[in-house]
C-alpha cells in the first residue's frame, strides 16, 4: 500500500483523517484527497498537512473522473469518507443523499473494480454509520455487527444502500472491502449545523440554544481523532469483507451534551430553548465496540470531558 485515495477529504472525518495520517505517517504514502467541495467542506481544515497531499476537485459520481484518478496516481487503497450526512437535510432533500451516498459509493467501488479487477487485494475502506441499525429503546442493548439493517432517516437509508453495495462487491467480485459503522463524531472542522458545534457558536454569543424534543435522545459520542485511529487500525490490519463497529463508550443525552458545554463555558442554562422534535427521531444509538477491540487491539482513548475541552477551544480559536 503506497498511495491512498481518501474521498471526501476536506470534509469533518476526512480532513481530520488525513491530519492524523500525515502526523502518523509523514511521507511513508502518498495522499490523493478527493473532494467536490460541498458547503460542509473547507481547505482551510488541511491546513496541517499543506504541501503532504495532491488535491482533485470533483465528484464520486463522476465515474470516468473517479477512473481516471486511480489511474493517475496509481491508487492501490481507498478510504471513503465522502457522503451527504446530515439527517435534517435527508429529511427536505432525500433523492440528493440517495444520488451522492448510494449511487457514488457504487460508482467509486464499481470504478475500483475495474482498474484493480476482481479479486485485488488492493484495500477499500468505507465509512458507514452505526444509524444504519435504527433505533435502540431502553433497556435494549447495544448495537452489534450481527444486526439485520433498519434505518430510519432517508440519510441512514442512503447509508445502508451503500453498505449494501460494499457487501455484494465483496460476495461478487471478491473484492478487499472493509465497512466501520461509527457512532456520532464530534470534534475540530466539524461543520456548525450538527449538534455540538451548534451549541458551543451559540453558547459563546449568549444566544438560545434549541435542542429538539425533551432533549433525552441518547447517542454514543466518539471524537474524532479516536474514530481517524480506528479507521487506520482497520486499513492496515481490518479482514477482507468485515464490518467494525466504532463507538466511543460514551451515551449521553443531547441535555447533557448542551448543559456539559454550558458549564465549560461559563453560561446559563436557561439560554436552552426546547423545539418541535425531528421527524422519525431516533431515541437511542449505543455501539458494541468489543470486536474491533477483540480483533484488531482498538479501543477508544479520549474521555468525553476532555474531547469537549478540546472541542470548545478549538471553535474559540477559529477563524472562518
Amino acid at each position: 500500500m503506497k498511495n491512498i485515495l481518501i474521498t471526501g477529504g476536506a470534509g469533518f472525518i476526512g480532513s481530520n483523517f488525513v491530519n492524523y495520517m500525515v502526523e502518523k505517517y509523514g511521507d511513508k504514502y502518498t495522499y490523493v484527497v478527493y473532494d467536490k467541495m460541498t458547503y460542509a467542506a473547507n481547505m482551510k481544515n488541511l491546513e496541517p498537512s499543506e504541501g503532504k497531499f495532491e488535491f482533485v476537485k470533483a465528484d464520486i459520481c463522476d465515474f470516468n473522473k473517479v477512473k481516471e484518478t486511480l489511474e493517475k496516481y496509481n491508487i492501490d487503497a481507498v478510504v471513503h469518507f465522502a457522503a451527504e450526512s446530515h439527517v435534517d437535510n435527508s429529511i427536505k432533500r432525500p433523492l440528493t443523499f440517495t444520488e451522492n451516498n448510494v449511487l457514488g459509493t457504487n460508482s467509486l467501488i464499481e470504478a475500483c473494480k475495474q482498474v484493480w479487477g476482481e479479486g485485488s487485494e488492493n484495500r477499500f475502506v468505507h465509512v458507514s454509520t452505526d444509524e444504519v441499525y435504527g433505533t435502540l429503546k431502553d433497556g435494549d442493548g447495544m448495537f452489534v455487527e450481527t444486526l439485520p439493517l433498519a434505518p430510519n432517516s432517508p440519510y441512514s437509508a442512503s447509508k445502508a444502500g451503500s453498505d449494501l453495495v460494499i457487501r455484494a462487491y465483496f460476495e461478487t467480485f471478491k473484492m478487499n472491502v472493509c465497512i466501520t459503522r461509527c457512532s456520532n463524531n464530534y470534534g475540530p472542522n466539524q461543520y456548525e449545523e450538527k449538534l455540538i458545534p451548534l451549541m458551543i457558536k451559540k453558547a459563546k454569543a449568549s444566544e438560545k440554544l434549541p435542542v429538539y424534543g425533551t432533549g433525552n435522545n441518547i447517542r454514543d459520542w466518539l471524537f474524532v481523532k479516536d474514530h481517524c485511529s480506528a479507521i487506520d487500525t482497520v486499513l492496515h490490519n481490518g479482514k477482507k469483507g468485515e464490518i467494525y463497529n466504532v463507538g466511543g463508550n460514551n451515551e449521553k443525552t443531547n441535555i447533557e451534551i448542551v448543559k456539559t458545554i454550558l458549564k465549560q463555558l461559563g453560561k446559563s442554562e436557561d439560554l436552552i430553548t426546547f423545539v418541535e422534535d425531528r421527524k422519525g427521531h431516533d431515541y437511542r444509538y449505543a455501539i458494541d465496540s468489543s470486536k474491533i477491540k477483540r480483533e484488531l487491539g482498538w479501543e477508544p482513548s479520549v474521555t468525553l470531558e476532555e474531547g469537549l475541552k478540546q472541542t470548545i477551544e478549538w471553535y474559540a480559536n477559529k477563524d472562518y
